[in-house]
């Protein structure tokens, strides 16, 4: 069978790229053709081809590309005619459900499945960024219609495209490398370098944006830090707003400890060196960092929030903003482990 993989960024920061660069290789060892359509890529890998598209490297006329790349004619005409040759097309994310939607059209044919990881929309955001989610948000909908499969990513996202759009699915979790995220994975390596001793640690991984609420996490972690002042908290994740990074650190102290963007290879060794993961985050798809971490043994503590409910196994969810419900929670379990 000849697959194609549709994804806006084919990039190490993305946990959908993390999905992506999983489900092809599944592909590839039964025997299918697998190639990669994206409008940038930072990920070459040596066994599919990528096509990479192209766009603005302006992070502003980026993000406005994105929302209107439905003008560039030109493009979707191209890419849309290559497409329809295939067999079948995965589209992760608007804008790239725009060539899918052209090509199933040319190509009745094939098969369109539409991978659902959400959009969501916090308080976080700016009227303009409110704007913007909701215009992206329908247009995500109106370029799913033709769609054979839709596959959400959390019950909680499908009943939510369901509510909106009324088309329905099946859900599939994103899956865990448990070769890799499993409870022998030593901490030593993380607690040498950060210093760590035997002090309680607590573990973000994640963007560092607005919406993950990162502000709150630190600010539960203060109190937390009144009955054990000698904890850390570790985030670990990629800088993309220098104002709110600015924020974070004036808020932040000696015990908080920003790693930047941290390998895939060495997340297990993060959650090996953690205690209790935590993230305060206001809206999740998702959220692999907490599979990941309950592989290792670790129990999270998280907003009501989202898909929170569904994924979090092991731990204690708590009312969203509720900086001093989060912070008793992490006590809670502290004291359980440090008894």
């Amino acid at each position: 069978m000849k697959i194609a993989i549709l994804t806006p960024t084919f990039s190490h920061f993305s946990g959908i790229d993390r999905l992506v660069q999983n489900k092809y290789r599944e592909f590839l060892k039964k025997g299918h053709k697998v190639d990669i359509f994206t409008l940038k890529a930072s990920i070459n890998p040596k066994d599919v081809k990528v096509y990479s598209m192209g766009m603005p490297k302006n992070p502003t006329l980026e993000r406005l590309y994105r929302l209107f790349m439905f003008l560039d004619i030109k493009k979707v005409n191209r890419y849309s005619r290559i497409l329809k040759d295939y067999d079948l097309i995965i589209s992760h994310l608007y804008p790239m459900n725009i060539l899918a939607y052209k090509a199933k059209k040319k190509n009745k044919k094939l098969k369109y499945i539409f991978h659902n990881a959400g959009v969501g929309i916090t308080e976080t955001y700016s009227f303009l960024e409110k704007m913007y989610l909701r215009l992206f948000n329908y247009l995500t909908n109106l370029t799913i219609r033709n769609a054979d499969q839709i596959i959400s990513i959390s019950d909680f996202l499908r009943r939510q495209l369901k509510k909106e759009t009324g088309m329905d699915g099946k859900v599939e979790y994103v899956p865990i490398d448990k070769k890799r995220f499993h409870k022998g994975v030593d901490n030593k390596k993380i607690r040498k370098r950060y210093n760590l001793g035997k002090d309680p640690v607590f573990l973000y991984v994640g963007r560092i944006s607005p919406h993950k609420g990162i502000h709150l996490l630190i600010k539960s972690f203060k109190l937390v830090q009144k009955k054990y002042p000698n904890s850390k908290l570790i985030i670990a994740g990629k800088h993309t707003f220098p104002n709110y990074t600015k924020k974070l650190k004036s808020i932040a102290d000696k015990n908080v400890i920003f790693t930047g963007f941290v390998k895939d290879q060495d997340l297990p060794y993060l959650y090996a060196a953690c205690d209790i993961y935590t993230t305060a985050s206001l809206w999740e798809g998702f959220d692999m960092p907490i599979v990941e971490a309950y592989q290792l043994g670790k129990p999270t503590v998280a907003f009501n929030v989202g898909s929170h409910p569904e994924v979090l196994q092991d731990g204690i969810l708590v009312e969203k903003n509720d900086i001093r419900a989060f912070a008793d929670a992490i006590i809670k379990i502290l004291r359980k482990r440090f008894k």
